[in-house]
């Protein structure tokens, strides 16, 4: 093809940005991809299409695309971002489009969008989700910042992205660092859905007494009913993955030792800085540090041995317990997720579409699941609806749900299984449905050791007592 006939840049060749290039190219654009590694830039022109290239000279890249450019970058999140930025920033045009595909800090993303602009530049941080086989295949995309830079490259993102009914899994998110801030949220959610099918699958393995291959049977047919999910689905494939060097099971011989990129703990952080509690996402945060704390972990297992744990004699009983239970933390996991991005919608002036948000996610990313089509309806129903407690779509089934939810984590409890996120969720909505809370006597332990004051209930008000 000759110069300036390309319809999209793409800088960083790794697997995600050449699954994306492609998955561009497939849908009838053309693209570019810039990588300093001449094997990724080799590999690019290896395929059999003239509306593809790869090259590692960035005023080759520059000079190919059309005005105003349109470049994506899917490199590492933190000052990699910067530094590309610093170097394309001499050579780009007024109107030219930066979208930062990583996933960086929805801080960063503001800063990055306010310095761009300055410049003339247009920006969007732009959430993706979906892995390797998303951005091959179609993710689920989370663009925001400037308006007009999103109608710029609707077009394609639209092409590529999953679809759910024909509909695309891709909006504008908001403006500044929403599309940022809505995908560390997504990524929240993650770690907590996450970690409470880790616990079902410690439950139904020690209490329930299943081994793999009915792990896998039973992950498998909850993945046909209300827990449909990615997440589900990929875990029933896990437990009947086979280890081939030992010709065991895969799962038994992986370290429990769960790593973290920081995603997790940037929604927790967020979610304090804003006074909203998302117990069962901070739940699966501090989790995955103590399963890190391995040594400690195994002293300890040999100072305070817990005792044997009986299995259960109806299973069946007790794997359908396990179920509702496991529905109800989703639920709730969702809940807490969203309720966050109202609060920080108010906060920064974000102008999200949580709607939107609800319909986007149920296709190409990691949190896609059956119950995400309820959350879009309990969102059309109610388009200000704040908090998924409050909609009937969900009122009805969280009370039918709670009592498998209360006899679970009771029995792991006497079993001493841990069940960090599976018991947040519970107490979650424990804590929103009681009237009083017992907090009217830390208030007045404040008041009694620093004259913080208090309100009272028969009368408005601040007040002080001389205890």
């Amino acid at each position: 093809m000759q110069q300036a006939s390309f319809d999209f840049g793409m800088i960083g060749l790794g697997t995600m940005g050449r699954n994306f290039l492609l998955n561009v190219v497939d849908k009838g654009f053309s693209a570019i991809g810039l990588d300093l590694d001449p094997e990724k830039a080799d590999a690019l022109n290896q395929e059999s299409s003239d509306r593809i290239r790869g090259v590692t000279d960035q005023a080759e890249f520059l000079a190919a695309l059309k005005t105003p450019r349109t470049i994506m970058l899917l490199v590492p999140a933190g000052k990699v971002v910067d530094a590309i930025i610093d170097q394309l920033l001499p050579h780009l045009s007024p109107g030219d489009l930066i979208m930062d595909g990583g996933n960086s800090h929805y801080d960063d993303t503001r800063r990055r969008a306010g310095y761009l602009q300055e410049h003339g530049m247009r920006f969007l941080g732009v959430g993706v989700s979906g892995g390797e086989e998303g951005a091959r295949k179609g993710p689920s995309i989370m663009p925001g910042g400037d308006h007009s830079a999103w109608e710029q490259v609707r077009p394609i993102l639209e092409a590529v992205s999953a679809k759910v009914s024909r509909t695309p899994c891709v909006a504008y998110m908001g403006k500044g660092p929403a599309g940022h801030y809505v995908k560390m949220v997504h990524n929240g959610i993650e770690y907590g859905l996450m970690q409470l099918i880790a616990e079902a699958y410690d439950l139904l393995h020690r209490i329930g007494g299943l081994d793999n291959e009915a792990l896998y049977a039973t992950f498998d047919q909850w993945n046909k009913g209300p827990l449909m999910s990615f997440l589900i689905e990929i875990t029933a494939e896990i437990f009947s993955e086979p280890d081939l060097e030992t010709g065991g099971q895969l799962i038994d011989y992986i370290l429990d030792k769960a790593k973290q990129k920081g995603t997790g703990k940037w929604t927790s952080q967020s979610a304090m800085d804003l006074g909203i509690p998302v117990p069962t996402i901070d739940a699966a945060v501090t989790m995955r540090g103590l399963s890190a704390l391995l040594d400690l972990r195994q002293r300890n297992a040999h100072n305070y041995r817990n005792g044997t744990v009986t299995p259960t004699q109806d299973v069946a009983g007790f794997t359908m317990q396990v179920e509702q239970a496991l529905l109800f933390s989703f639920i709730l996991t969702y809940a807490q997720g969203l309720h966050l991005l109202a609060a920080a919608d108010e906060e920064m002036d974000l102008s999200l579409d949580l709607p939107a948000t609800a319909r986007i996610w149920r296709g190409g990313c990691i949190i896609r699941a059956r119950l995400l089509e309820d959350i879009r309806q309990a969102y059309a129903d109610q388009p200000d609806l704040r908090h998924l407690m409050d909609s009937p779509v969900f009122r009805g089934r969280l009370k039918t749900l709670l009592p498998s939810a209360q006899e679970v984590v009771s029995q792991g409890a006497k079993a001493g299984i841990p069940l960090l996120a599976m018991s947040s969720a519970v107490h979650y909505f424990e804590a929103l449905r009681h009237n009083r809370l017992p907090l009217n006597l830390v208030q007045a332990q404040r008041d009694f050791f620093g004259a913080h004051t208090f309100e009272r209930t028969d009368k408005a008000g601040t007040f002080h007592h001389q205890w």
